[in-house]
């Protein structure tokens, strides 16, 4: 599935011209002003936000600090677009949590590689989160409220890493969030499904006791819940491309 984008701006032609540049490559949503976009924030799945700054009620000032304090959507990478050439509103655009800051008129391709370098550059550090045995989990995080989320989030699957019946259910009620929401934001996070993440998460405590060579493989694969030595083996091989076997002889050498 393509990544998805809500453009917003008070402006229809803008919203058309953005349409053409941006539709074939990525998925649209289009929201008319700030408010209408918080909404679409609470039921869609963003990978990036376009905001104009001048826009009635909620400008794109505003709508960026709004989103980049809320726990749900802080995440997202958001593009702001202004007619002001001036110092200041660029000052104020990147104080507001702006990742990137665009002056009009400004060229189709430089806003696409714009948006690709954005999207690229996040998704090799989810790649390389999930196919690393010790990459810590917050180094998916953009901002302290993430850092945060992903701390508490870690520590409650590690504590509870034995129980083979941990799901998203349990975690988006530790996290006080949501089932959709949550999950919104762990995939937008990390690529991966609140299952998934449980998965790597259970494989990263499997890779620091194989490093001790304490334990067999049988009870490594229990503690880090797994009823299946075999589905152990397969996930394991899957996300770090060698087997836990393999993991252990490659530690002697």
């Amino acid at each position: 599935m393509n990544d998805s984008i809500l453009i917003v701006d008070d402006n229809e032609d803008i919203l058309e011209f953005l349409s053409e540049v941006l539709g074939e490559s990525y998925q649209l949503h289009l929201a008319a002003d700030g408010v209408e976009a918080l909404k679409m924030l609470d039921s869609q799945m963003v990978s990036l936000v376009i905001s104009d700054i001048m826009m009635p009620g909620i400008d794109g000032f505003e709508l960026c600090h709004t989103i980049k304090s809320n726990v749900d959507y802080c995440h997202i990478p958001i593009i702001l677009l202004t007619a002001k050439n001036t110092y200041k509103a660029q000052i104020d655009g990147l104080e507001a949590g702006a990742d990137a800051y665009i002056q009009k008129p400004f060229s189709p391709e430089f806003l696409q590689l714009q948006i690709a370098n954005l999207l690229k550059n996040r998704l090799k550090i989810k790649e390389h989160f999930a196919s690393s045995p010790f990459e810590d989990v917050r180094v998916m995080a953009y901002s302290k409220t993430d850092e945060q989320f992903l701390k508490k989030l870690d520590e409650y699957i590690r504590k509870n890493i034995r129980d083979t019946k941990m799901d998203i259910d349990s975690l988006a009620d530790h996290m006080h969030m949501s089932r959709p929401t949550f999950y919104r934001k762990i995939k937008s996070l990390s690529s991966l499904s609140p299952k998934e993440l449980i998965d790597v998460t259970r494989l990263k405590r499997a890779a620091e006791l194989i490093t001790r060579n304490e334990y067999s493989m049988a009870e490594i694969a229990r503690q880090v819940g797994y009823s299946s030595q075999s589905v152990f083996g397969k996930n394991f091989q899957k996300h770090f491309h060698i087997s836990p076997m393999d993991y252990l002889d490659s530690l002697d050498k």
